[in-house]
């Protein structure tokens, strides 16, 4: 057996292995994995906006994400990325866009570990809206799972709020339950699209809408800003395809406790990038976060039995 074929056995067993776990954890692990792609996006993203404009900081993230997928539009053909439902598309582009100009306002303000622990709040609202707008039954330990890993937050946010950047912390906040909204809505067209589609068609809408404030005052990037660029949209639709992907398969309400722990992978790309320490309070609100994770990780799991 060559080395090729070797790795090509590995893999085969790997995928096995993969699709003979339960569902629900399936999704989970889908979730978990365009957590991590994030928290490296979001490490990128943060540094190129402490050098250029936020807004154009947006958009360019938003155009290499529709450039990324042109390879793949041109060898599949546009029929298979036609989406079934276009107005969808649009409206999960435009809260998804809004949503983003609060959280780019704020993001040169914060630090990576403390932008990524504010977006956790985004699990409550989604798993009310996963309740009241898609009918999926709430049980009583994903709500605990959820109001644990909350109360990690605030033992990592709470701090903050009174230091020179309480505003920008509140900006950041603002942005949660829109970007809950915009998941719901991703939650709602996977039912119809695929997971691919749904990647073009978020890139595409939110670059169209992000373009007049992207101009307003862009300045040319270097050629490395461009490379990074690059990275930022092959790392934005990998993550959001995992994403769409855990969300076909699980209940969205159930795969949300597994965002907590993109505060370990932010708290380890702000000290990769930045050099950023974790506070104390940092490391006790991810051990809370860690915790719940795991807790609710075996009650899916057993469930399924």
């Amino acid at each position: 057996m060559t080395a090729k074929q070797a790795v090509a056995a590995k893999a085969k067993d790997l995928q096995s292995f993969f699709e003979g776990l339960p569902a629900v954890w399936r999704g989970m692990l889908w979730v978990a994995l365009s957590g991590f792609f994030f928290s490296v996006l979001n490490a990128e993203l943060r540094s190129l906006a402490l050098q250029l404009d936020a807004f154009q900081t947006q958009f360019t993230r938003y155009l290499m994400g529709t450039l990324v997928m042109l390879p793949f539009l041109i060898k599949r053909g546009w029929a298979v990325y036609r989406p079934n439902n276009l107005k969808g598309q649009i409206w999960r582009g435009a809260v998804h866009t809004t949503a983003l100009m609060l959280w780019f306002i704020a993001l040169p303000r914060i630090g990576l570990a403390d932008t990524t622990a504010i977006g956790f709040t985004g699990p409550i609202f989604v798993m009310l809206g996963a309740a009241w707008f898609l009918g999926e039954r709430m049980r009583w330990d994903r709500w605990v799972a959820a109001l644990l890993g909350f109360s990690g937050i605030l033992v990592v946010v709470a701090p903050k709020l009174a230091g020179d950047d309480g505003w920008f912390t509140l900006i950041m906040l603002a942005s949660a339950p829109l970007f809950a909204a915009s998941f719901l809505i991703t939650k709602t067209l996977t039912r119809t699209e695929s997971s691919s589609t749904i990647v073009l068609w978020q890139s595409l809408v939110i670059a169209l809408l992000s373009l007049p404030l992207g101009l307003l005052h862009w300045v040319a990037p270097t050629p490395w800003q461009w490379v990074a660029f690059t990275c930022t949209g092959i790392l934005g639709s990998l993550g959001h395809y995992c994403m769409a992907r855990g969300f076909r398969i699980a209940d969205i309400s159930a795969t949300q406790s597994l965002k907590f722990l993109d505060l370990i992978w932010a708290s380890v790309m702000g000290f990769l990038f930045f050099g950023n320490i974790p506070t104390q309070s940092t490391v006790i609100g991810a051990s809370v976060i860690l915790m719940a994770t795991i807790w609710i990780a075996n009650r899916e799991h057993r469930r399924q039995y």
